[in-house]
């Protein structure tokens, strides 16, 4: 898909290939199954270290963090912090603040991760650029009170560093490899997709302003995250299937939790907000068809007016070159010119003194 040029990425979004080198080196620790082999009790504890993780990512740093879709206890709270915190997706105080601006900004040029801006932009590349490390406060004012998460925000290397070490000493090295790296590779570019796809691939119930989609597979994988369109619509919710046939496992864990007291109030979308600005009849689905083509249009304006001023700014810069040069030129022949005149005066003072003599 082409990146118009309202969304290609600017000279400051360029990608710390030093800083990266860990992120890099956890997809090269996948060739250490050649010499370690593969066992069965590797395999378990590669899932279950897996699925907890993608749990504390959707239902821990996504539906309670970026979007307070439920309440909990705050010791109950560090604890969703602490596991999604070894996801090794940085701090819980600096995801939920660049979602939220996600949402703020869904789909437009200021959306970091929108796939408007290239497919790898949005799967990955993104996080490795440094411009994006600073956690907005600002945003996660809610949050940034609590002394602990930021403490866990500004150290969120320990959490990881400890499953890590947990791992290792449950099933030595073919357990680190398995129930840490490759656990946490799967683990992103699972999550990862919700960003680079969910707003590619899938059908649209709802007319939302942005490209959201929901797609059954990236659900399933997903724990339901990949009810994506649901989730654009109505965001402040504990569940992203809105239908008893939209698996949305992470739901269903948070509703056992509230069995335990764990957590309580789950939001859930009113019987109005399931049918409003819903894509149902030919009539929606054309004002939803011209909403996405408006805002393609939009897209492609902006992009016009931006090259043209690139290239009215080039123009504008090769004309003064070129009067710049033509300048020098003008200046070189008066001063060849000057010093062929001097030079002729001074030949011919000295040919008449020559006569006189």
């Amino acid at each position: 898909m082409p990146v118009a040029a309202s969304y290609k990425r600017l000279p400051d979004e360029r990608v710390d290939f030093i800083a990266s080198l860990p992120f890099i080196a956890v997809h090269f620790s996948v060739l250490a199954v050649f010499w370690l082999g593969v066992h069965k009790a590797d395999i378990i504890l590669c899932l279950c270290t897996f699925w907890i993780r993608m749990f504390s990512i959707t239902g821990g740093y996504h539906r309670y963090f970026s979007h307070r879709g439920y309440k909990t206890s705050r010791w109950f709270q560090f604890v969703l912090a602490f596991l999604g915190t070894t996801c090794t997706q940085k701090g819980v105080l600096w995801w939920a603040a660049h979602h939220r601006d996600h949402h703020r900004y869904s789909d437009m040029p200021q959306d970091i991760h929108s796939p408007k801006r290239g497919f790898w932009w949005s799967h990955m590349i993104w996080i490795l650029c440094p411009k994006f490390n600073r956690t907005k406060l600002e945003n996660v004012p809610d949050l940034a009170k609590y002394p602990e998460l930021r403490w866990l925000n500004k150290h969120h290397l320990i959490p990881p560093i400890a499953l890590a070490m947990l791992t290792f000493l449950i099933g030595g090295w073919s357990g680190l490899l398995w129930g840490y790296f490759i656990s946490t590779m799967l683990l992103w570019h699972s999550s990862f997709t919700v960003n680079s796809l969910a707003h590619v691939f899938g059908s649209r119930r709802y007319n939302t302003s942005d490209t959201s989609r929901n797609n059954w597979l990236l659900a399933l994988l997903t724990m339901g995250e990949g009810w994506h369109n649901n989730h654009h619509h109505y965001m402040a919710t504990a569940n992203n299937g809105f239908y008893w046939w939209e698996v949305d496992a992470t739901y269903y864990v948070l509703k056992a939790m509230s069995w335990l007291g764990l957590v309580w109030d789950l939001r859930t979308p009113s019987a109005k907000v399931l049918l409003r600005n819903r894509i149902s009849n030919a009539l929606g689905r054309i004002k939803g068809k011209a909403a996405e083509k408006l805002h393609d249009a939009g897209d492609a304006l902006t992009g016009a007016v931006h090259e043209a001023g690139e290239r009215i700014h080039t123009a504008v810069t090769d004309a003064r070159a070129v009067a710049r040069e033509a300048k020098d030129s003008v200046s070189q022949v008066v001063e060849e010119t000057a010093t062929k005149v001097q030079a002729a005066v001074e030949k011919s003072i000295r040919t008449t003194s020559t006569n006189e003599l």
